[in-house]
C-alpha cells in the first residue's frame, strides 16, 4: 500500500545542518525533511551543498552542528555502514563498482550468502538473488559478467540493483540517469515508483528538470549551501524552479545571440571530414566545419558519436578517408599530432580523463602549456600563476585560489578548467563531448556563453549532445548519427526534436 507523505510522520529529519571546509562555508542551517514513500528531488547549482548534505547524512562526514532524526529519533552516524544498517543505501554519480569482478559479486560484495559449509559462500544463490535484482529493474544481464565488460549505462544500473539489495528504507540516488538511455530511465522511474508505493523513500539529485516533473512530488532547493525552500512540484514551473536554483531570471538557458551567430555556410570551411571510416566503429563520415561555426553531433547513445571525436583526434587512428584542417591533410596517428595540428578534445568522462583531481587548479589549467612555458627543463612559477590566473578570471571559475585542489570544485567548475586546459593551447577545432553533463544550468549557461566568444573569434566547435533542447539552442547545424553511419544534417533553425529524434531512431528515411 502506498504511504502519503503528507498523512505521516517524517522518516527522516535533518535539522540545521552547519558543516565548514578549510576556506569554505558549505552548508549554513539547512533543514531537510523526507516522508515514507516520498519521492523528493533535492535540486542546486554546483556547489551548493547538496552532495556535501547527503554525505553527511551517508556518514562520510560528521556535521560541524545539527541534528539526523531517524524515524523519530536522534542518530550518530559515523559511517557508510551506520547509515546501511538503519536502512539508508547511497547511489553515488560516481560509479563506485569493482571492474574486475562480476556483477553478483559487485551486487553482494561483504555479504556474500553462506553455504553449508563453515566459510563457504552460496554462489548458487549469490548469483540466483543478483537475477533476482537484476530483473526487478527490467534488465537482462548476466550476473557472471565481469563489470569492466558492462557499457556505463549498464554499470549505473548495476549500482542501483545493488543498492536495493540492501533493502532500504531510504535510497539517496545522486545524478543516477547521466549515463542511461531513454529507455533505460523510463525502466529506472518505473522501479522508483513501485518501491515508492512499497512505502520507501528517495532522495532524487538530478540536473535535469524534466525528470524532476516526471518523478518527483516535491523539491528541496539549495542555494550557497542554504536552504531556499520545499514545495510540491505540481506548484512550481520549470522557469520558477531555476529561479529558485540560480537567484535570478533564466527566461531561456539555452538563448543564443544572434549576433554571434554567423550565417551557416558563409565563412571557409575550417575542417573537412571526408569518407572517413575505422573499423566497425565509424563508416564513410563526411561533414565540413565552418571557421566560426559550432556543429552539434546527435545520436543515441551506442550510434559513434563518442568514437568519431576519438577519431579526429587521434585517440584510434582511422582505417580509411581524410581529415583536412583549413585544407591541409592531416595526420591522426595519435592525440598529441591532432594537439600539433590544432584540435582539442574535451571529452565526456572529465573527472577520469580530463583533470588531474589531486593537483591544483593552477597546474590542470597550464599543464599543456607546461612544455611550452619551461625554460631549460624548469617550469616559472610566475608564469604558471599568470597564464592561470588569467583563465580563472575568463572562464569564472570560482575557486578560493589557484592552489586549491581539483577535486574540491564543483562539477560545473571542473569542466569549466578542462575547457580552460585546451584553451591555453589556442586551438582551431574544439570538439566538446557532452560538455554540460552533470551541471547546473547557471555553469550550463556560462559554457554555452564561452562557446559563442570563441566562435566570434573564428574557432569551429563541434559538441556532442545528448540534451536535444541543447543541440536546437547552441548550434548552426546539426548531423546526426546512427549505427556509426551519418544519417542526416538539419540547420537547427529550420528542424525540431522530433525530427533529430526520427533520424536517430532509424523510423523513416531522413535523407
Amino acid at each position: 500500500m502506498s504511504t502519503s507523505s503528507n498523512s505521516s510522520a517524517p522518516l527522516l529529519e535533518m535539522r540545521a545542518i552547519h558543516k565548514s571546509f578549510p576556506g569554505v562555508q558549505a552548508l549554513k542551517d539547512v533543514d531537510l525533511i523526507v516522508h515514507p514513500g516520498e519521492i523528493l528531488a533535492l535540486l542546486g547549482e554546483n556547489g551548493a551543498g547538496k552532495s556535501t548534505l547527503m554525505r553527511i547524512l551517508d556518514g562520510v562526514f560528521p556535521p560541524d552542528s545539527g541534528q539526523i532524526i531517524w524515524q523519530g529519533q536522534p542518530v550518530n552516524l559515523r559511517s557508510p555502514h551506520d547509515a546501511q544498517a538503519i536502512g539508508i543505501s547511497m547511489i553515488h554519480q560516481e560509479i563506485a563498482l569493482i571492474p574486475y569482478l562480476d556483477v553478483g559479486k559487485n551486487i553482494y560484495l561483504g555479504r556474500e550468502p553462506r553455504g553449508v559449509v563453515p566459510g563457504m559462500i552460496h554462489w548458487r544463490k549469490l548469483y540466483a538473488d543478483a537475477s533476482e535484482q537484476l530483473a526487478r529493474l527490467g534488465l537482462t544481464i548476466d550476473p557472471r559478467t565481469p563489470v569492466r565488460d558492462l557499457s556505463i549505462a549498464q554499470q549505473q544500473m548495476v549500482e542501483v540493483a545493488k543498492a536495493l539489495s540492501l533493502d532500504a528504507r531510504l535510497i539517496v540516488m545522486d545524478e543516477p540517469t547521466s549515463s542511461l538511455t531513454d529507455t533505460e530511465v523510463e525502466t529506472l522511474f518505473a522501479q522508483m515508483r513501485r518501491l515508492k508505493e512499497q512505502g520507501v523513500s528517495i532522495v532524487f539529485i538530478s540536473h535535469r528538470l524534466n525528470e524532476i516533473f516526471t518523478v518527483a512530488e516535491r523539491v528541496t532547493v539549495l542555494r550557497d549551501g542554504t536552504l531556499v525552500g520545499s514545495k510540491p512540484v505540481r506548484e512550481l514551473t520549470q522557469d520558477e524552479l531555476i529561479r529558485m536554483m540560480v537567484g535570478r531570471d533564466v527566461a531561456d538557458i539555452y538563448m543564443r545571440d544572434e549576433q554571434d551567430a554567423p550565417a551557416v555556410g558563409t565563412s571557409a570551411p575550417i575542417l573537412e571530414v571526408r569518407n572517413l571510416t575505422r573499423g566497425d566503429a565509424i563508416e564513410d563520415i563526411s561533414f565540413t566545419l565552418n571557421r566560426g561555426e559550432i556543429v552539434g553531433i546527435a545520436g543515441l547513445v551506442g550510434a559513434g558519436r563518442t568514437e568519431l571525436a576519438e577519431t579526429l583526434f587521434g585517440v584510434h587512428p582511422p582505417t580509411s578517408g581524410e581529415v583536412l584542417l583549413n585544407g591541409t591533410a592531416l595526420r591522426l596517428n595519435s592525440p598529441a599530432q591532432a594537439i600539433r595540428q590544432g584540435i582539442a578534445l574535451v571529452t565526456e568522462d572529465r573527472k577520469a580523463q580530463g583533470l588531474f583531481l589531486r593537483m591544483s587548479v593552477g597546474t590542470n589549467i597550464t599543464m599543456k602549456l607546461l612544455a611550452k612555458l619551461a625554460s631549460f627543463g624548469i617550469i616559472p612559477g610566475g608564469k604558471v600563476k599568470r597564464v592561470g590566473s588569467e583563465f580563472v578570471e575568463k572562464l569564472n571559475i570560482r575557486t578560493p585560489s589557484l592552489g586549491q585542489r581539483v577535486r574540491n570544485l564543483s562539477g560545473g567548475n571542473q569542466q569549466k578548467v578542462v575547457i580552460a586546459k585546451w584553451l591555453t593551447l589556442q586551438p582551431r577545432v574544439l570538439i566538446l563531448d557532452e560538455p554540460t553533463r552533470g551541471i547546473d544550468v547557471g555553469a550550463k549557461a556560462e559554457i554555452h556563453r564561452l562557446m559563442r566568444a570563441l566562435v566570434a573569434q573564428g574557432v569551429g566547435i563541434l559538441m556532442i549532445s545528448s540534451e536535444l533542447p541543447e543541440v536546437l539552442g547552441v548550434t548552426d547545424r546539426v548531423l546526426v548519427m546512427r549505427e556509426g553511419r551519418l544519417v542526416a544534417e538539419f540547420n537547427t533553425r529550420q528542424t525540431s526534436q522530433d525530427e533529430i529524434m526520427t533520424a536517430a531512431t532509424g523510423a523513416k528515411t531522413s535523407w
